[in-house]
């Protein structure tokens, strides 16, 4: 009878301890609830997609963190003291990007201005959340402002473009139109260009030479207006006064490469930043996008090369000599032809340079190892 009654008391107990553990709060406040309830809270992207619910307590707000917008395109401008243009540039730019319908950005990079650029665009920036600005300490170069501004950016479209009003941001629709026919890459063509002649045919002369050393074939490589695909120009690091190479970069990342003829207005105001003088370190930039795109991955095929070279024109010149002394000049010594010395000193050119070439390569090696970066680039994969 003992154990019975001791079993019935145990039953009783657990069905106390299970209804009191079912009591809701009372919808007057009078009561306490005995248990605590988790409220499944569902939250949303701005598209209306559900997302996996949120479990919050009672009384607990929950914030519906949205998850930020990434613009389509994201334009790039470069500013050097052009306190005249940037206001009426920015009216130009809303205008023509809000027309497109698409999400956007615009980031202005301030290259160490010396006037009230800076000044007029962080009011710009206050007025307008889509306004991104940068700001250099000191004046760094274009290269360096594009290389800044399009790091920031966040636009699956990168647009470049210059402060100064002769680039249209009313070409920015056809950049896109002709990227949307499957291009990476469209470059503006300022086909009439209203610059002065002593700009011009240097201009053309470079755009030829260019064309004909990278293999990829422009008009203008010197329009900043171009449009890219940002998976391709992320690819692309930018040093020097390489901007205007990017197409010929981009192309050696596999990417498609185009051009369109675009607006090119007179300067109203303010004064160039180029001149003349910047040709030879155009041509400098130009020997060192060949080496890289022949030879960036494979240094010891170019030094190597040219050492084979000299070791065969150095044999060359050593036969020579022995052959003088051997069957035309009995009586004349081998070291008092000036050929012998000339084949030692190739010899000693062709040891220095596949020497260099095998330094390249170790130096090649530990840039893309220490970096995890790879002698390669995936454009997709499956099932991977």
């Amino acid at each position: 009878m003992l154990h019975l009654d001791l079993f019935f008391i145990l039953h009783e107990v657990e069905q106390t301890s299970s209804s009191a553990s079912s009591v809701t709060p009372d919808p007057s406040g009078g009561g306490q609830s005995i248990a605590t309830h988790l409220i499944p809270t569902h939250t949303s992207y701005s598209n209306g997609n559900s997302v996996a619910p949120v479990i919050s307590e009672p009384g607990t707000e929950v914030v519906n963190d949205t998850v930020p917008q990434v613009p389509e395109v994201s334009v790039v401008v470069p500013v050097y003291n052009e306190e005249e243009n940037v206001e009426p540039l920015h009216h130009k730019l809303d205008q023509s990007l809000k027309a497109l319908g698409l999400s956007y950005e615009i980031l202005y990079v301030d290259d160490g201005s010396r006037d009230r650029s800076f000044e007029l665009l962080t009011t710009i920036a206050e007025q307008d959340e889509r306004v991104k600005l940068i700001r250099f300490r000191r004046n760094f170069g274009q290269t360096a402002a594009m290389a800044a501004g399009m790091k920031c950016a966040a636009g699956k479209v990168i647009i470049p473009m210059d402060a100064d009003l002769q680039n249209d941001p009313a070409d920015i629709p056809h950049l896109l139109a002709k990227l949307d026919e499957g291009f990476d890459v469209v470059s503006g063509w300022r086909k009439n260009r209203k610059d002065d002649i002593i700009r011009r045919i240097p201009s053309r002369l470079a755009n030829g030479l260019i064309s004909r050393v990278t293999g990829v074939a422009l008009h203008d490589y010197g329009c900043s207006l171009k449009a890219y695909r940002a998976d391709v120009i992320k690819e692309v690091n930018l040093y020097g006064e390489m901007h205007r190479f990017i197409p010929a970069y981009a192309a050696m990342v596999g990417a498609r490469v185009t051009e369109i003829p675009v607006n090119h207005h007179p300067r109203a105001a303010g004064k160039s930043k180029y001149g003349i003088g910047r040709a030879y370190r155009v041509a400098l930039d130009l020997l060192v996008v060949k080496f890289l795109g022949g030879y960036g991955n494979k240094p010891i095929y170019f030094f190597g090369g040219a050492g084979l070279w000299a070791f065969g024109i150095g044999t060359v010149l050593w036969l020579m000599a022995i052959g003088e002394r051997l069957f035309l000049h009995h009586n004349v010594h081998i070291n008092r032809n000036p050929l012998f010395y000339i084949g030692i000193l190739l010899f000693m050119v062709g040891m220095q340079f596949i020497m260099l070439g095998l330094l390249a390569e170790m130096n090649m090696r530990t840039y893309h190892e220490s970096q995890g970066k790879t002698p390669y680039i995936i454009a997709e994969t499956r099932n991977i």
